[in-house]
């Protein structure tokens, strides 16, 4: 891993979002994914993205 965040790519954040997940950190999880979606220049992959990691806030249950 690096230390300079422009260095990361979309599959580092996206890998960072997977892990937020598995830890059941939904809203970080979102978060990572969005910044992956928004460095992916393919709309088919961003949306895919997008529709994988969706925002926690608006899928609440209560």
């Amino acid at each position: 891993m690096t230390c300079d965040p422009a260095d990361l790519t979309a599959a580092d954040y996206l890998d960072s979002a997977r892990e937020m997940t598995a830890a059941d950190r939904p809203y970080l999880a979102h978060l990572l994914a969005e910044e992956a979606a928004q460095r992916t220049t393919d709309p088919a992959t961003a949306a895919a993205i997008r529709a994988t990691f969706l925002d926690p806030t608006t899928t609440r249950k209560d």
